[in-house]
């Protein structure tokens, strides 16, 4: 260990209490990678797992005086690499910053980050409340890293993402001040809406530490419809048609791969042959909703839906949806994982879906996408042997193409899971060279020396003169 690592160390042991620091290399290896297993993650010199914003100040403090990166960290469920270790680096874990407080008079609540998104709808519900806000890992992904990637999840269709709810946030900036940006007011328009900034900004201009939401009252038990369909044109043509005069609460899709890796594990009847399914919801008022829910089914019987289900049952409803939500695990469950969340605007989804099917026949790569239709945000699931390099290679080429594709039709390279390490690649043609180079900008003005998650969303950088 260099003199300076060692002294960042002795500064940490009088600045946090004992148990929120760890430097044993064994120990620290369950906060080295997120979901994504990055293979270039690397070994920090310590973790620290503060439990106030007071701690997490006093460590970036110690970080910039001595120049360590630093890599924030929520419950590391990330898919894009967006917490994996640097070599060297701090990082902190926000995982024992849980706490909830509910103010039912505003429908707000003030979260600390580490508070699973669960937790968070579970303390909403005690008051009559809803979080609408649900990635499909919402039992254990944590508040502050939905905020840092904006994610999205099954009811955006109709009630928006993250950012939608956020209406203020406490971080601590690269020089250890602690700032309060908006707050629980509704309309707020002094100054610059710097909470929005960092919505999205994974980890690389400063560590939140709290975070005001809105609520909204608790949601209607939804009607369900399942659609299944003999090919992705039909599925992708019926969507497009439901969203033009419709605003269900949920639009999902899966393909046959993905349908296939879900029946593998749940073994509840699902259509093997089909080229795609749609799970659909309302939570208007019942009249409404069974007039929302026979209207799509008509849609999707134009569109040549071999077979539509409709139920008002909850265990049923619900029973659709968990399928729909272990859609990445029963997927993962047949090799290692490239895991995409590229969006287009509506009218092109067919030809997204349509464009991944080609490249996974090119390639030879198992390629299954699911998605949250409704809004256009899909999530290609490449699989791949590791053991295989030739099937590997091919893998990483058809994971560049998929990204080259929905770019060319007008899309993004990330709805919600973020640039993190493996997309940063591809950020630069996304954006075009003038965007970059204001993000840029923003992200020299306030981390100058590049501390907060180095090698994340913009890649290496050197400060300020970069």
């Amino acid at each position: 260990m260099t003199a300076t690592a060692q002294h960042v160390i002795d500064e940490l042991t009088q600045a946090v209490p004992a148990d929120a620091l760890i430097t044993d290399p064994a120990s620290m290896d369950a906060y080295r990678w997120d979901r994504a297993l990055d293979p270039r993650a690397g070994v920090p010199l310590a973790v620290v797992r503060p439990q106030s914003t007071e701690q997490v100040q006093e460590t970036v403090r110690i970080a910039a005086r001595n120049g360590v990166a630093i890599v924030p960290r929520g419950a590391g469920s990330g898919l894009s690499g967006g917490s994996s270790a640097v070599e060297g680096a701090l990082v902190i874990s926000l995982d024992r910053m849980r706490a909830i407080e509910v103010d039912a008079a505003t429908r707000m609540a003030t979260v600390q980050p580490g508070a699973f998104n669960a937790e968070v709808k579970q303390a909403a519900a005690a008051h009559g409340l809803w979080y609408p806000p649900d990635p499909s890992s919402f039992e254990f992904c944590s508040i502050g890293g939905n905020v840092a990637t904006n994610a999205g999840g099954l009811c955006c269709v109709k009630y928006g993402v993250t950012t939608d709810y956020v209406l203020g946030m406490t971080v601590v900036l690269a020089d250890g001040r602690a700032v309060t940006l908006g707050g629980p007011r509704l309309k707020d328009v002094a100054g610059l809406s710097l909470a929005k900034l960092f919505v999205g900004s994974e980890g690389t201009l400063g560590i939140i530490t709290e975070v005001v939401l809105r609520l909204v009252p608790a949601q209607r038990q939804p009607s369900t419809l399942v659609a299944t369909f003999p090919t992705l044109t039909g599925a992708t043509d019926a969507v497009l048609t439901i969203t033009r005069t419709m605003r269900p609460s949920m639009l999902e899709f899966m393909d046959r791969p993905t349908i296939n890796a879900v029946e593998d594990e749940t073994r509840m009847g699902l259509d093997r042959e089909a080229a795609a399914m749609l799970i659909v919801q309302s939570d208007e008022s019942s009249d409404t909703a069974r007039d929302e829910i026979a209207r799509i089914e008509e849609i999707c019987e134009e569109f040549g839906a071999t077979e539509c289900y409709a139920t008002d049952d909850p265990d049923e409803s619900e029973a659709f949806v968990v399928a729909r939500r272990m859609a990445i695990p029963a997927v993962e469950k047949k090799g290692t994982l490239l895991l995409e969340d590229v969006g287009v605007p509506l009218p092109r989804l067919g030809d997204l879906v349509a464009g991944i099917a080609e490249i996974s026949a090119t390639r030879d790569v198992p390629i299954a996408v699911v998605a949250h239709a409704g809004d256009g945000n899909t999530h290609p699931l490449l699989v791949f042997d590791p053991n295989d390099l030739e099937q590997k290679a091919r893998a990483e080429i058809a994971y560049g193409e998929v990204m080259d594709l929905a770019i060319s039709l007008g899309g993004t390279i990330t709805g919600e899971h973020g640039i993190g390490r493996l997309k940063q690649p591809w950020l630069s043609s996304y954006l075009g060279s003038d965007v970059l180079e204001l993000n840029l900008r923003i992200k020299n003005a306030l981390d100058p020396q590049n501390i907060f998650n180095p090698g994340a969303v913009f890649g290496v950088m050197t400060g300020a003169s970069s």
